[in-house]
């Protein structure tokens, strides 16, 4: 997400960045580039104009005039000011209610309202210890119903059953009832998708919020529709007393627009972003976050809380033990990096949160990069245990075996025993003294090995290695 904005704007904040004196004249020329890299990225007319007059005033005003550094206050105050357009803080769901906390769902058809029900589910489940239980009140598409209840079994959600010949107001109450009697923490009701000029379905999700009376009412908005998200949640919150915004398919827009222009036009937080198809992949929305990634300084702490759920500790823990008594990293260890690696989004969900490295999460997303990831996986798995504990074994012959039975050439064997040998030699380093300082440098010889210029399995074993990152002002290490 944001790809396109991130590359925009880092590239231009880049030539003010070095300035002794920051005049009207010499961000003249900046501002006109943020707001042109804003536009491109679909951000609503208004908003864009806010924003810059916004910066302006900041920028030539007496904070940046006595900085020893104008420049780097400059981007501090684009910064600040994307966190404020998005909304300053991440705003949590409240559930401080009589249980069960009644959550509604509404959007148009499409968004991804019934898949969010069950993310939300999970969330609530895994994150907040809460029992949930799920209805559908779309009467008018049968599948949906029978799509919330499959997803409900694969989440661990009550589903409550409901059918079309019922009506919404009658499902939402006795889902409601149920819950009670079963002592459900939360609810949530899942309606039928319906367009704002819709008179008739809008009366209808009206007269739903009124009997069932929802301490949330979240709408759910695909952000590849752009500034047309924000406008829609607008029109619903005109109808709805909405409490909060769901981004759907964040993952696979490249602009942001939606993120950047929801919260200025609906007056609306965005609450969660939808960040793939899997079951897991809903995010709280951070503005703080966003607003780091988007300008190329990463997400550390996102990615730390991912990896302290995603990453089997045991297997990390172990690793660990094993290296610190001087035994070698094999190719088991190898795959198994791998495999975490994968659990965390791939190569492309690293880089997006990994400080300046947020430009080569596209090039992390090719089809090249992920066949090698695939590929190298195929060849390891082609080899007995003996030669994954002993690489040294592999001779000719055995080459031959493992790509006749991987379907790939020697070659590609070749360069993962390079890669394995390099990514080894750094997990050394890195259970010794000063292991992080010496991994780093380790990096930078590994340039190249993958398409496109990629840093190669060096990116991977930054973070894949047992032990590789401390979150900001602790001393615990985590299993990447």
């Amino acid at each position: 997400m944001f790809e396109n904005l991130s590359d925009r704007l880092s590239r231009t904040l880049q030539h003010v960045t070095g300035q002794a004196k920051l005049t009207e004249d010499n961000i003249k020329d900046t501002l006109r580039e943020v707001r042109m890299a804003l536009l491109e990225a679909d951000v609503a007319l208004p908003v864009v104009k806010e924003f810059v007059n916004r910066v302006r005033e900041r920028a030539i005003g007496e904070e940046v005039q006595q900085s020893l550094s104008p420049g780097q206050v400059f981007v501090k105050i684009v910064n600040n000011e994307l966190i404020d357009v998005m909304g300053a803080a991440n705003d949590e769901l409240n559930l401080a209610t009589q249980p069960p906390a009644v959550i509604l769902m509404a959007g148009l058809q499409g968004a991804g309202k019934t898949t969010s029900v069950a993310k939300l589910s999970k969330w609530l489940s895994e994150r907040k210890k809460k029992s949930v239980l799920v209805a559908s009140a779309d009467v008018y598409r049968p599948a949906a119903i029978k799509q919330l209840e499959t997803l409900a079994g694969e989440v661990g959600a009550t589903f409550f059953p409901s059918s079309t010949d019922q009506k919404p107001v009658d499902i939402a109450r006795n889902a409601i009832q149920e819950a009670r009697l079963k002592h459900k923490d939360v609810v949530i009701i899942d309606t039928a998708g319906r367009l704002h000029v819709d008179a008739d379905m809008m009366d209808e999700i009206k007269e739903l919020h009124a009997a069932i009376n929802p301490i949330e009412t979240l709408f759910v908005v695909d952000a590849m529709t752009g500034q047309d998200a924000a406008n829609t949640a607008k029109a619903f919150g005109d109808a709805l007393p909405l409490t909060g915004v769901i981004l759907t398919k964040a993952d696979g827009d490249a602009r942001g627009g939606a993120a950047l222009s929801v919260r200025h036009i609906t007056g609306k937080p965005i609450k969660f972003l939808g960040m793939g198809e899997k079951i897991d992949a809903l995010e709280p929305f951070h503005p703080e976050r966003i607003a780091s990634r988007i300008l190329g300084m990463g997400d550390i702490l996102s990615l730390v809380e991912e990896a302290e759920r995603k990453l089997d500790k045991k297997k990390a823990d172990k690793l660990v033990s094993k290296l610190k008594k001087g035994k070698g990293f094999d190719l088991e260890d190898f795959r198994d990096q791998l495999q975490q690696m994968k659990n965390m989004g791939g190569m492309a969900g690293l880089m997006d949160k990994l400080p300046g490295m947020g430009g080569m999460s596209q090039m992390a997303q090719t089809p090249e990069a992920n066949k090698m990831f695939v590929q190298m996986e195929a060849i390891i798995n082609s080899m007995t245990p003996k030669e994954r504990r002993n690489p040294d074994l592999l001779n000719g012959s055995r080459k031959k075996r493992i790509a006749a039975g991987s379907g790939t050439q020697i070659q590609d064997i070749n360069r993962l025993v390079k890669q394995h040998k390099q990514m080894a030699k750094m997990m050394k380093k890195m259970t010794g003294k000063g292991g992080m300082a010496k991994m780093m440098r380790g990096l930078g010889s590994l340039k190249g090995q993958l398409p496109g210029g990629m840093g190669g399995m060096g990116g991977m074993g930054g973070m894949g290695g047992p032990g590789g990152m401390l979150p900001p002002g602790g001393g615990k290490k985590f299993p990447f």
